[in-house]
């Protein structure tokens, strides 16, 4: 069979190509080796929500006599937790079935990759191999967890995340290892309802790709919550032979041994780019990417890859992008599209992390624009003074925000606290429109809300607060 587009993958990288290439005129297969969504909707993004939404309603009911309601007799029900993000995964994969449908793509099950003819080779279930010719292939295989050497997965006492989704029962004790997103996110889900935890970083801050002060407010909240913090620590190697883990732990002051039912190994992802047939057509990689060029071609014509196999940030977002700068940028050279999209702004790209206190940053990091070389000046307003985070009992984070001094452009925004994964994107567009403090300052926040903390955090950098 003919096709004029097949999409390898069907995360949020690879659906969204079909969906926009079909919208564009062209004939479209997709090729998914097990659930359509991906990682992001069956493994990653949205079930991993659904369970910090229930560790979110726990945690409420913990304080409900802070709100004056009394609640008593309540616990989590472990599997019934599991069971609803399983369900909302389900839901969301089905939903992206529908979409197949109504686009008229065809799905092609099994495991995708060219051959030396530039075909797509699909191995079924079953084995059964089929070749599929398309005039242009759109890699988009996502990633997988990162394994140690010294941390082998076996899905019983060293776990990813996957695992870490579905056990068949809460762990009293667990000891996490990474502090970036996935790590914090599970850290906070199981000490939210009542497992043991400590997070080991091997860096000297948790969430080490953020601003700073981000870092210090969840280590602060984090050991508030009772979860133990070891940074400037490595495990160097785990005893599985007993009923638990016994994991030698290396710090700077000595060595140590921790105990816990369970190891999570959360120190990131590896790019799919093998068994694909990036050797068969000589495409080329560099430190376990795909190279592109900023339309998401490969070096070899008609292929293209783009989401966590390219270079950038491995998030939904980048991929879904990615996705239609690709599909219209090929429709454009075609004749099928008015316009070259604009390439990515991988410098505009907000990132989230959905532990509690929640995290959401763009642009520089305060210490990123020193070394740039910028002169600037940082607002920063704490939520304790937010009419709206105190009336919804979420007082802790702040806003904070790093300027251009000489010119007044938003270099950098960097939240913690209640929500904010739902403020950022006024500051992606902000940034976006080269807008200036004056002009955020110009633009009326609605009040009581959290947002307004962007505001009064702008005024803070101008030495113009009111609220403080």
């Amino acid at each position: 069979m003919a096709y004029d587009i097949i999409v390898i993958g069907s995360g949020p990288g690879g659906y969204v190509a079909a969906i926009r290439a079909t919208q564009l005129g062209y004939k479209v297969a997709i090729v998914e080796k097990e659930s359509l969504g991906g990682i992001c909707l069956n493994w990653g993004c949205i079930p991993t929500k659904a369970l910090l939404k229930s560790a979110s309603v726990y945690e409420q009911f913990t304080h409900a006599a802070d709100y004056g309601i009394i609640a008593s007799d309540f616990k989590a029900d472990f599997a019934a937790v599991v069971k609803r993000s399983r369900g909302v995964a389900d839901k969301m994969s089905k939903g992206v079935q529908l979409l197949m449908k109504k686009n008229k793509i065809d799905v092609i099950m099994g495991m995708g990759r060219l051959n030396a003819k530039k075909e797509v080779e699909v191995t079924d279930s079953d084995g059964k191999v089929m070749a599929y010719q398309a005039r242009h292939v759109i890699l988009a295989t996502g990633a997988r967890a990162r394994q140690l050497p010294n941390l082998p997965f076996d899905g019983k006492k060293i776990i990813g995340y996957r695992d870490a989704m579905v056990l068949p029962q809460q762990p009293k004790t667990m000891i996490v290892v990474g502090s970036g997103a996935i790590g914090v996110e599970f850290a906070y889900f199981y000490n939210s309802i009542g497992t043991k935890v400590t997070i080991v970083e091997f860096l000297p801050r948790l969430v080490p790709v953020e601003d700073e002060d981000i870092s210090k407010e969840l280590e602060r909240n984090f050991r508030k919550k009772g979860i133990t913090v070891m940074t400037n620590a490595s495990v160097e190697k785990v005893d599985t032979s007993g009923t638990g883990v016994k994991a030698s732990v290396k710090t700077q002051t000595g060595d140590v041994v921790l105990e816990a039912d369970v190891v999570l190994s959360a120190v990131g992802i590896a790019a799919n780019i093998e068994n694909i047939g990036l050797e068969s057509l000589n495409i080329k990689t560099d430190k376990g990417k795909v190279l592109v060029d900023k339309y998401f071609k490969t070096n070899v014509d008609g292929v293209y890859a783009i989401g966590d196999i390219t270079p950038g940030q491995a998030l939904a977002h980048v991929a879904s992008k990615g996705a239609i700068i690709c599909v219209e940028a090929i429709a454009n050279n075609e004749g099928k599209y008015k316009h070259m999209p604009e390439p990515l702004d991988y410098g505009n790209v907000p990132g989230c992390t959905y532990c509690s206190p929640e995290i959401a940053s763009v642009g520089l990091t305060e210490k990123q624009a020193k070394d740039a070389g910028y002169e600037i000046k940082v607002g920063k307003f704490p939520f304790s003074a937010s009419g709206k985070a105190s009336a919804a009992g979420a007082t802790e984070g702040f806003v904070k925000v790093i300027f251009d001094a000489k010119y007044g452009e938003l270099l950098g925004t960097h939240m913690i606290g209640y929500n904010v994964t739902e403020m950022i994107a006024e500051a992606v567009v902000a940034r976006k429109l080269e807008t200036t403090w004056q002009e955020l300052l110009d633009s009326i926040h609605p009040h009581p809300t959290m947002s307004e903390g962007m505001k009064d955090a702008v005024e803070v950098a101008l030495g113009e607060a009111i609220h403080l």
